[in-house]
């Protein structure tokens, strides 16, 4: 009877050492850092490090951009506000046709009447010598055309 339980006793101490062995290899794959989790996890903190450096670069661009921005708005401002005191100033001014004296309206007609007659007569002239004298579109044959 001893003999049995010392037989099975050696064959579970077997049993537990080839188990030990086979966790030990799986483990081993499991860490490798090509493979393995290893690598994934190495290829995620590498990716991890360059998205934490391309976001500080974005904040300092958008920083920057924002600094810009506030500068246009503040320049903007003041030229609004400069529009508007030229603009409530212009209100102080005569109006041009008020200030000047008026013109007999019989000389101005007579003198737009000869000013229209002189415009008008040689722009009739060039338009019967412009008339075109040949073809002005050409028709193309698009099959003539084409690039093979």
């Amino acid at each position: 009877m001893d003999i049995i339980a010392d037989i099975l006793l050696a064959a579970g101490a077997l049993g537990a050492g080839f188990y030990c062995l086979v966790l030990s290899r799986r483990l081993k794959r499991f860490n490798d850092l090509e493979k393995g989790v290893g690598g994934a996890v190495a290829v995620l903190s590498a990716q991890v490090d360059d998205l934490n450096k391309s976001l500080q670069s974005a904040q300092q661009v958008s920083d920057g951009s924002s600094k810009a921005l506030q500068q246009l708005t503040g320049r903007a401002e003041s030229v609004a506000q400069r529009l508007e005191l030229m603009m409530a100033s212009m209100h102080d001014i005569p109006e041009a046709g008020t200030a000047a004296p008026a013109a007999e309206p019989a000389a101005e007609d007579e003198a737009m009447a000869a000013a229209y007659e002189a415009d008008s007569k040689p722009a009739a002239a060039d338009q019967e010598e412009a008339k075109p004298s040949g073809l002005m579109f050409v028709r193309h044959n698009r099959s003539q055309n084409r690039v093979a």
